[in-house]
């Protein structure tokens, strides 16, 4: 005999099915998906999937000329890939690339781009008007973004008086103008220092901890198995290796150095 529900209930009220828990899901602060480009006979990436969530720093790891800078600069714009798809908090590149090169920031190790007889204060807010802020808001953006280096005291120097480890922390702040949501840093800490690579891996590891995502790209196995959660390995343009934790600078040094055909 087939119980009716309403006497299979402890209540005697026919019992009713949970509703589904629909809780959305947003997107990956930055997705990349089969992304591909050559430079006449070289393939310099070749199919690379990628992401990154928003406060985590992903490691990038790879020799000289395994596509990392080439997939920095893809990420931010400058370089079209010849195929892929890549997404920005779920806006798709290819159907609104403006909205998506103003959430991504690209940060390059020894950058050249400062104007060093200005001081750091005006250069951020000639770079915070680049980004469509007015004068005053200029202005209010470069001293968020030396404060958050720690260079108010030092804001108006001129360039060329600072340190390089100074510089390393101007760039960076430069690369937080706009609000941006994805943050890449294309080796950082290079020609720096034991003493300024620490305070640089600091403001890194800030950047994330205000929900940015930070993908690093280095050549430093320590930096990357002290800021990481998560690494990925180029070679050949290709990914050879990922690891979805944070794993030890002796397992990175095996997967960048392993030999493959």
């Amino acid at each position: 005999m087939q119980l009716d529900m309403a006497e299979a209930s402890p209540s005697g009220v026919a019992a009713k099915s949970a509703a589904p828990d629909v809780t959305p899901v947003a997107p990956p602060a930055l997705q990349v998906v089969g992304v591909t480009k050559r430079f006449g006979a070289v393939e310099a990436l070749a199919g690379v999937d990628l992401q990154v969530e928003r406060g985590e720093v992903v490691a990038l790891l790879g020799r000289n000329g395994a596509g990392k800078s080439t997939l920095m600069r893809v990420l931010a714009s400058t370089v079209v890939p010849d195929a892929g798809r890549l997404w920005v908090e779920g806006i798709e590149a290819g159907s609104d690339p403006a909205r998506v090169r103003g959430r991504v920031s690209l940060v390059l190790g020894e950058d050249r781009s400062f104007y060093w007889r200005l001081s750091g204060r005006k250069n951020l807010e000639f770079f915070a008007a680049m980004h469509g802020l007015d004068r005053r808001r200029a202005r209010a953006a470069a001293t968020v973004a030396l404060e958050s280096v720690d260079l108010s005291a030092e804001a108006d120097k001129r360039v060329d008086r600072y340190s390089t480890g100074m510089r390393s922390r101007l760039a960076i702040a430069r690369g937080l103008l706009g609000s941006p949501t994805v943050l890449l840093l294309d080796e950082p800490t290079r020609s720096l220092d034991p003493a300024a690579a620490a305070e640089a891996r600091a403001l890194v590891a800030a950047a994330a901890g205000r929900g940015l995502a930070v993908l690093l790209a280095t050549h430093d196995l320590h930096e990357a198995a002290g800021l990481a959660e998560r690494t990925v390995v180029l070679d050949r343009g290709r990914v050879v290796a990922r690891f979805d934790r944070p794993v030890p600078a002796d397992a990175l040094h095996q997967a960048v150095t392993a030999v493959r055909p």
